[in-house]
């Protein structure tokens, strides 16, 4: 994991002229972090790119940051140990808070297994800015989907420290929000998600 290394004094913050609220008002929406955990295959990717869709149909600013495509570039040297999934999170965590800063409503999909990670990146972010889907399915449901054949490979011990199998998945002790994907199709669970931002006055100001 990269060590977090002593800030240097003679770093200053310099404060801009356009806050966090008046870019919200030029959005005419608020802002916020949706962050969906959950065990791999629950459906966490697919639900958050559906929720999207229905935003921007709503003419709501938007972004979506993805565990895998996230991967690619920013966090491309990290890996799975718990110190690298540490290290992915707080970065992620700290993206969040700008995009969030920016005015707009970000979703992320990230197993995130870590309740102490999770947290710590709701302690980035003001009240109520930090909503926490709990996309919940059963390990034996997603085992059944293993859409890229992940827990095959590692039930044979071809991938080590995969979640749910050898490595632990801690699900929220309270999220803002809990969607069944193995109960529920997805169109119900997007009007779930949708529903709970409607009903919390997060797509107006």
């Amino acid at each position: 994991m990269m060590e977090n290394k002593k800030k240097n004094e003679n770093i200053i913050w310099h404060e801009g002229e356009v806050n966090k609220n008046d870019r919200r008002i030029l959005n005419k929406h608020t802002s916020a972090v949706l962050w969906f955990t959950g065990l791999s295959g629950s459906g966490k990717s697919t639900l958050a790119v559906e929720v999207e869709r229905e935003l921007r149909n709503r003419n709501i600013h938007t972004y979506l940051l993805d565990g895998d495509n996230v991967r690619h570039g920013l966090n491309a040297g990290l890996g799975f140990t718990p110190e690298d999934r540490q290290e992915n999170i707080r970065r992620i965590g700290e993206v969040t808070k700008l995009f969030v800063d920016a005015g707009i409503i970000t979703l992320t999909a990230f197993i995130s297994p870590y309740q102490k990670e999770r947290q710590q990146v709701r302690a980035l972010l003001d009240k109520y800015e930090f909503i926490e889907v709990y996309v919940k399915c059963s390990l034996e449901e997603v085992e059944n989907r293993d859409p890229k054949g992940l827990y095959r490979m590692a039930r044979c011990g071809k991938i080590e420290n995969f979640t749910g199998i050898d490595a632990p998945y801690e699900s929220p002790n309270d999220p803002e929000l809990i969607v069944e994907t193995d109960q529920l199709s997805l169109q119900d669970s997007v009007k779930r998600v949708i529903g709970f931002l409607e009903q919390n006055g997060y797509l107006t100001l």
